[in-house]
Parts: structure tokens; sequence; C-alpha cells
């Protein structure tokens, strides 16, 4: 009531004294002035958790309770906290209610939105202590800073290998389980990796997205435009460590480098050939045809 009567009132805001913020509701203030004074005087009794305002402890102890008092009307789905609750509903109804002002870009959650919009403004608030890099995410930030820790924190079960970012885990137990889940509505083509899917049904539109700025030429992937750019530049960033040879594809430096290991991992199944190169290994199976 209070509140509501100082709008009426035009009563002076309530003014923070450690920053330009200015408050309606007494409360709101206090909750903002332990964001100065990192006051945090609700503590768990179960753990070292503490918390600076009241319904954050009351979300944290059904960790320790296992209570879910937020069900989804639609599935099963139950929740610790109301706002988790909100933000999952809208998977079921579509609802994007954050619009970003510069495009017809909309998005269920806040957050989206606000990462969305660095892409305008180009604000990367998100640096890194190691070197120049900055993003405008912190997620992008905690991967990279992996890169300087060499942490690798998603682990395979089914082998050794690790990897900074948890989509890269799940990418590759795909090569174990053979899971290809993404499928091209046009043919009975699946890939295990959305990326791999869009690329294939350019072969169906014909969409050429990625064009040239030099010339008139365009392609159907990102990675062909850069090794085009390079006719232009004369960049051949693709070296050899054991020569001096360099190349403007990887995959011609990765056949170049056999000549110098002897690997042939290309073999004939009718005889005991094997080749340095694929394309040789077609030319040698028409011999037997």
């Amino acid at each position: 009531m209070n509140r509501h009567l100082r709008k009426h009132m035009g009563e002076p805001p309530l003014q923070c004294h450690l920053c330009p913020a200015a408050f309606v509701c007494k409360s709101k203030l206090v909750i903002h002035v332990r964001t100065h004074t990192k006051e945090r005087p609700f503590s768990c009794v179960h753990c070292n958790a503490s918390f600076s305002q009241k319904w954050n402890l009351t979300g944290h102890m059904r960790i320790h309770t296992g209570e879910r008092p937020f069900c989804c009307v639609h599935c099963k789905a139950s929740f610790v906290k109301k706002t988790d609750l909100v933000k999952h509903i809208r998977m079921h109804t579509g609802e994007r209610p954050f619009s970003c002002v510069h495009c017809d870009a909309s998005f269920s959650l806040k957050c989206n939105l606000k990462q969305h919009m660095r892409t305008h403004t180009g604000e990367r608030p998100f640096c890194c202590v190691h070197c120049s890099a900055s993003f405008s995410a912190k997620r992008p930030l905690t991967e990279h800073m992996r890169t300087h820790t060499g942490e690798r924190p998603f682990s395979c079960v089914h082998c050794d290998a690790s990897f900074i970012r948890k989509i890269n885990l799940v990418k590759h137990i795909r090569i174990h389980t053979r899971e290809q889940p993404f499928c091209c509505v046009h043919c009975n083509a699946s890939f295990s990796d959305k990326g791999n899917l869009i690329k294939h049904m350019r072969t169906h539109t014909g969409e050429r997205p990625f064009g040239c700025v030099h010339c008139s030429a365009s392609f159907s992937a990102k990675r062909l435009l850069t090794e085009h750019m390079c006719t232009h530049t004369g960049e051949r960033p693709f070296s050899c460590v054991h020569c001096d040879a360099s190349f403007m594809r990887k995959i011609n430096l990765v056949q170049h480098i056999r000549i110098h290991t002897g690997e042939r991992p290309f073999s004939c199944v009718h005889c005991n050939a094997s080749f340095s190169d694929k394309g040789n290994l077609i030319k040698h199976m028409r011999t037997h045809t």
C-alpha cells in the first residue's frame, strides 16, 4: 500500500547511498543495497550456502528436501522454482514474449533476448583474464577459459575422450551409439549433427548463402567460401611441419603429409593394394570391374 500511495502522492523515490539507483519500495532498496555490501543474512541449516533474499533460501532448501512443488499441466515435469516452470511451459505453448526492437527475433527467455541484443550493439562484456578475447555471453567465456586451464569436464563413458563443451560430448557419443536424429524431409538421409543436415538440405534447395565479396561466386557452406577467399588473397594457411609446403585447403595438407609418413589408409577389398588418396583407390577399383 505504501508503495502504491507514493506513486499517487509524488513522494521522492528511495535513493541508494552507494549508486544512482532509486526505488519506490523500501524492501527493494534493502535487497539492492546487499548487492553492494555482499550481505547474505539468510543461511541454509543443511550446508554453507547463504543468500541475500529469503525467497532464494526457500528455493535452495528444496534441493535438500527434494520438494518440487511447481508442476507442468502439459507433462510430468516439476520444478523447484516457479520461474523455471513458467519458462518450461513456453516450450509447450510456443510463447516468445521477449521481442527484439531492432529485428523480428523473439525469445521465450529474457536472458536470451539480452544476449541477442548484443549482436546489434556489439557489446562483449565477458572478458578473458588471460588474453584479449571477449564474449557477448558468459557461457562461451567459460568454455574459452578451459582452453587456458586445459580443463575438459565432459567425459565419454565409452572411451577416453573428453571435451571442453557438453555439446561436443553429445555429438561424440553418437559415434558410439550410431544415433542419427536429424532426418532430411526430402530423402532418406539422416545425420548425427544438425549442422550437417542444414548443409545437406541445401543440395535440395540450391541455397548458396555464403557469397564472395570479391566476385560473384557463392557457396553452400562457409568452409567452401573460406577456401575460395584464399584464391583472392593468396593465403595458404595450412603448412606442413616436415617441409616448406603450404596449402589453401586442409584436406590437401592431410594428403601431402602422407608423402612424409607413408600412410596409405585407403585399401582395396579385392587385393593387397593400398593408397594415400581415396581418388586413386577409386581408379584402382575400376581395374577389378
